[in-house]
């Protein structure tokens, strides 16, 4: 497959056309030297576009970066400082770099939201969450309510601990509402669909009260760590359907 290709590949599922309203880029935003004919061997996955992730794919000889914070966004920016050097580390060693912003969060089953529902084992997983004119969220139910300790290792099940956790709801959580990322401010919406919980990546001081005040429990698994789950979702079905090979690069901001 060329780049041309593996992008088509990518966007049969992820369908970037059906959320115009997102600031991001989607699809390919620095091409190769030949991207209807060059062959993608290998493809490096990961949350950030950065000078340090191009430079790591480079180095682990990959001809593609799919991400789901890419560098271009909204209006042009300027080609020049870090912007430069960012970009240069792409096209200096030939690296071509796809990002899928609203539609890697939005996928059902292969986004981050649709990801951590599965992760949570939840069950009648629907979508939930407006941003923009755009659903991307995820809401269900568990099986057997659980505190929100509990809740917080079925999020980790590796045993990373949440940036922050506000206890302010019911003491055993049978809903939960799933935004990823940067969406505190959301929370609102979750009270509103009567969740008993809402994980998102990170929370602002401002939430604080407001979420007390509703009576709802919150985990901020961190920004970083809840965008892992659909760029490893899209490799693992990437690798296992076309059988090009692929590498996370995990690089954490524990933000």
């Amino acid at each position: 497959m060329n780049l041309l290709e593996i992008d088509d590949w990518f966007n049969r599922f992820l369908k970037k056309e059906y959320f115009q309203h997102d600031p991001s880029r989607n699809g390919i935003q620095i091409a190769n030297s030949a991207p209807g004919s060059k062959e993608i061997k290998k493809v490096a996955f990961a949350v950030d576009a950065c000078e340090e992730t191009a430079l790591k794919a480079a180095e682990l000889k990959c001809d593609l970066l799919f991400v789901h914070h890419g560098l271009f966004w909204g209006d042009c920016t300027p080609v020049t400082g870090i912007h430069y050097r960012r970009i240069a580390a792409f096209i200096k060693n030939d690296l071509a770099l796809c990002a899928y912003h609203i539609p890697l969060d939005a996928n059902n089953p292969y986004g981050n939201n649709f990801g951590i529902a599965s992760r949570l084992g939840l069950t009648r997983t629907r979508p939930f969450g407006e941003w923009r004119g755009m659903t991307l969220g995820a809401m269900g139910e568990l099986e057997t309510p659980v505190t929100i300790e509990e809740l917080e290792k079925k999020l980790f099940p590796d045993g990373q601990k949440a940036n922050i956790i506000l206890p302010f709801g019911k003491k055993m959580i049978k809903s939960v509402a799933i935004i990823s990322g940067g969406a505190g401010e959301d929370f609102e919406q979750a009270a509103e669909c009567g969740a008993d919980a809402f994980i998102t990546g990170e929370i602002s001081h401002e939430c604080y009260h407001p979420v007390k005040e509703s009576g709802l429990n919150v985990i901020a698994g961190g920004h970083y760590a809840t965008e892992t789950v659909g760029v490893n979702l899209v490799r693992q079905k990437l690798e296992e359907e076309t059988g090009i090979k692929t590498v996370f690069i995990d690089i954490p901001t524990r933000l």
